[in-house]
């Protein structure tokens, strides 16, 4: 069932690696299905290009052999008491992670239905 989100919500980004792991998992990943099964309004996975953190280590795409660490962002809509209790939930999977929240004014625009014929 799709929910209203129109208006202010809280934009949850969580920067990790791309070889982050939790078990055999990649970290994202588990994130991203956590994220669904928290029926959060809205989530996704960016693998950046190049950057780097705490390390000062530069990860980068180089040519058409990748970076085994490239960096990814997990990008979490939703209201903030969504985000704060899912954020409390997977907290103890974040070690090496940064983690930003911010208010955001959310404009969601639906499809338009379909004519039936």
């Amino acid at each position: 069932m799709e929910r209203e989100l129109n208006g202010e919500h809280t934009l949850l980004r969580i920067f990790v690696g791309e070889s982050d792991k939790v078990g055999h998992k990649s970290l994202y990943w588990t994130i991203l299905e956590k994220a669904r099964e928290a029926r959060l309004a809205g989530c996704t996975v960016i693998r950046g290009i190049a950057g780097f953190g705490a390390s000062s280590i530069i990860h980068q795409a180089k040519g058409f052999r990748l970076s085994s660490d490239l960096p990814i962002v997990i990008e979490i809509v939703d209201t903030n008491e969504h985000v704060k209790k899912f954020l409390s939930e997977i907290q103890p999977m974040l070690q090496g992670a940064l983690v930003t929240e911010e208010k955001v004014f959310v404009h969601h625009y639906k499809k338009a239905e379909r004519e039936k014929k």
